[in-house]
């Protein structure tokens, strides 16, 4: 079965914001056995959606489009639905009781106006997928064998109708074939690297497993993939793959991703293992604690970070020595690892993350090169750094320095 993705909205094509639906969406289909064959993006124009819409019909099973259902004169979807299916809008009485409520429970300081009621018009021959989160409902409609979905553009609720609405529906109409990803990650060894050392494995995969090299800054994970009708035959063809590639790149393998980043990998560790982390970081300016904290639960582990981005914040919050700093400079492995054991010890943790480095343009308070970086993780039994070149275009130095300070981590967390 295929899928496409219809994003509606001018602020996704000028670049106002970014199109994360459509990843989450094309995740949840997959899961059910639907791979998304196209993700179209169209301005808030009739004609322009009109003609996604035929040409969708025209390749795919199912027609996911989001976007265009709020209460304003540019939100032209339903409209346009209307239009494409010969068909007009007719007052839903539960959604209008729906809007009612929402209102009367969390939106007391503004009136209810004829915008907000006009949330209740739908399609007359459209099922309403009721939306718990928001005004605006989803709608399904069905014509030439092509299911059409409508659901709003705001992320939190266009989540819930597909987690609540969607996919459940999806799954009583449909007999789907099974699909199933299995993604190893791997460290330290570029994709051209890589290939070289699984060239033959690769070549005698099984007809119905591809193989998708997917690089990114420090890393390359390795998605196995396959379809069919029998699950359990697909497991046992791409677990028996999996073992034959650990026999092969063991050595830079760091785990399996189902779904997962590192980051959540890392979480489930040290909660299985009832251990606790901070971080203290300078030029990588809180990212990596931002990745942290977007896992739900991380508060189990994760106790806090210092961003000591300036020297003097190095030196009057984490307690890292003038003198140290004035013998290596800020940029050392000296003072990557103090800054690692203060962190550990003023937040009582049992690992931590330091960062120091020169992520450029300028040098700041350091002689070291632009793209020096320097990683220390405080473990319980103590504390190690390393050096590394990260290059010197500064996006790409913190990022790649984040992926090897998670790598660092979860080598040391999985010896205890």
């Amino acid at each position: 079965m295929f899928a496409e993705i219809i994003t509606i909205g001018d602020e996704i094509l000028i670049g106002q914001i970014i199109d994360t639906n459509s990843a989450f969406i094309a995740k949840e289909l997959n899961k059910i056995g639907i791979s998304v064959y196209q993700i179209t993006s169209v301005q808030d124009d009739k004609n322009h959606i009109l003609h996604a819409l035929q040409e969708a019909e025209s390749r795919v099973d199912i027609v996911i489009i989001t976007g265009g259902l709020g209460p304003t004169k540019d939100d032209l979807t339903k409209h346009t639905l209307c239009e494409y299916f010969e068909d007009h809008l007719v007052q839903n009485d539960a959604v209008l009781a729906h809007v009612k409520e929402l209102f009367k429970k969390y939106i007391t300081t503004a009136p209810l106006l004829q915008v907000n009621v006009d949330q209740a018009l739908v399609p007359s021959r459209a099922t309403v997928l009721h939306n718990a989160n928001g005004t605006a409902p989803g709608m399904w409609m069905e014509k030439n064998h092509t299911v059409f979905v409508s659901l709003p553009g705001v992320p939190f609720e266009m989540k819930y109708l597909i987690q609540n609405e969607v996919v459940p529906k999806i799954l009583k109409t449909f007999d789907r074939p099974f699909i199933l990803h299995k993604t190893i990650v791997t460290y330290g060894v570029g994709e051209s690297a890589l290939a070289a050392r699984i060239s033959e494995w690769e070549d005698n995969l099984p007809a119905n497993i591809k193989l998708a090299y997917l690089p990114s800054l420090g890393k390359v994970r390795l998605r196995l993939s396959a379809k069919g009708t029998d699950q359990k035959d697909i497991e046992d063809k791409i677990q028996s793959q999996i073992k034959a590639l650990y026999a092969l790149i063991g050595d830079v393998i760091y785990g399996e991703e189902d779904d997962e980043t590192i980051e959540e990998v890392i979480g489930k560790l040290l909660i299985k293992k009832k251990l606790t982390l901070a971080t203290a970081e300078s030029f990588t300016g809180g990212k990596i604690a931002e990745q942290i904290t977007e896992i739900p639960g991380a508060s189990q582990y994760y106790k806090g970070s210092v961003v000591s981005y300036a020297t003097e914040t190095k030196i009057e919050v984490l307690k890292v020595p003038k003198q140290l700093i004035a013998e290596h400079s800020v940029v050392s492995a000296q003072v990557a690892e103090a800054m690692a054991m203060n962190v550990q010890k003023l937040l009582k943790t049992d690992f931590a993350i330091a960062t120091t480095g020169n992520a450029g343009p300028t040098k700041g308070d350091s002689n070291e090169e632009i793209g020096t970086v320097f990683i220390a993780i405080a473990t319980p039994k103590g504390v190690l750094s390393e050096q590394f070149m990260m290059g010197s275009q500064r996006e790409r130095v913190v990022q790649k320095s984040v992926n090897k300070a998670f790598e660092m981590l979860q080598k040391e967390i999985l010896k205890f």
